[in-house]
């Protein structure tokens, strides 16, 4: 699935146009390489770590949804590998 598609699915971004212009300013990578092109094929298994509103999430993919369902539907296909505080990104 594509990355930006998978970003909405996932209801980490609100748009699938706000998740590409996230991607190509270079604020999310895939297995630690910084990715900024949208079309990037996203498996089971891979971690994404992504800088949304100056917060890192970092979350590991389980399953692949086939729409933009529910919340609750959408968090059952990935594990958040982010620590309980959420790490502040904001240049200091």
């Amino acid at each position: 699935m594509r990355l930006d598609k998978l970003l909405w699915f996932l209801r980490l971004t609100k748009s699938r146009s706000l998740a590409q212009s996230i991607i190509a300013a270079g604020a999310v990578r895939v297995d630690g390489e910084r990715q900024t092109i949208a079309h990037k094929n996203i498996a089971i298994g891979q971690t994404l770590t992504l800088v949304i509103n100056n917060h890192v999430r970092v979350i590991r993919v389980t399953a692949i949804p086939a729409r933009r369902g529910p919340a609750p539907e959408a968090q059952s296909c990935y594990c958040d590998l982010t620590s309980a505080e959420m790490i502040d990104a904001s240049p200091e």
